[in-house]
């Protein structure tokens, strides 16, 4: 196991609870949006990479036949098991497992998606070809993430990588279609929403390293009317709000 992959599972086992209950990851009108454009319906076999606490498996699994959640962490997958049980859901799986090689078949599935995870991937090209591998010819590929703009990617990387040690990088616009494009991949379509935070609500369920949480509230107070950052810093009745530019990618593989 790499050092990289130590420090995800370090900050997702602290974070597994409060992921599971956070209202930027349970927001169900972004739920509904990604299942629309992915067009999900009741015969889609789907995979979930990097599925954390299965908050969208859980969701898909509601319309799909049958959806797979993989995740390296073991407390977050115990959170899905919960969540799983308690929705009553007879067709979902779960298991641990390295999302670089993942250990299905190739043509397994016909929707793979991840959500709110390529920014802590070294490879996102591995990973994206590992996705497009496991995926049927004409299926669907769906990413959701931060997608900041290009000239604010460096700031917004840094803040990032203070909430949480485990940030690598999150990529443009840009460089996600340059990225799906050269991964066998078609009919790229986006869409995009706002997730909504509280900058004291999400210190509270965060695990910086000692000293950080005052850096950060530093950067964003120094961001308010600027927006270097790209997350449109605010004030709103005495507390600093914020929103993650999110952008949505589908595409099918090509047949």
């Amino acid at each position: 196991m790499t050092t990289h992959q130590e420090a995800i599972i370090d900050q997702f086992t602290r974070q597994a609870i409060s992921f599971s209950q956070s209202a930027g990851h349970t927001n169900e009108e972004s739920l509904r949006l990604v299942a629309g454009i992915v067009e999900l319906a009741s015969e889609d076999i789907v995979l979930d990479v990097a599925c954390g606490t299965g908050i969208v498996a859980c969701a898909f699994a509601g319309i799909a036949r049958h959806v797979t959640g993989i995740d390296i962490t073991p407390a977050m997958l115990e959170q899905a098991r919960l969540l799983s049980q308690t929705a009553g859901l007879t067709n979902v799986l779960w298991l641990q497992g390295d999302i670089e090689t993942l250990p299905f078949p190739g043509d397994s599935f016909s929707v793979v998606l991840s959500r709110y995870a390529f920014h802590h991937f070294l490879n996102p090209a591995r990973v994206l070809s590992e996705m497009v591998r496991v995926c049927r010819p004409g299926g669907r590929v769906l990413i959701v993430d931060g997608c900041p703009p290009g000239d604010k990617a460096d700031a917004y990387n840094q803040f990032e990588k203070l909430f949480d040690p485990s940030h690598h990088r999150a990529l443009t616009l840009e460089e996600f279609q340059e990225l799906m494009t050269g991964c066998n991949l078609r009919d790229v379509r986006r869409a995009s929403y706002r997730m909504e935070m509280e900058l004291e609500r999400h210190l509270a369920t965060s695990f910086p390293k000692p000293g950080d949480e005052e850096t950060i509230r530093q950067l964003f107070v120094a961001d308010i009317g600027i927006d270097r950052l790209g997350v449109g810093v605010r004030m709103h009745r005495g507390e600093i709000h914020y929103a993650y530019p999110v952008m949505v990618f589908v595409a099918r593989k090509a047949g």
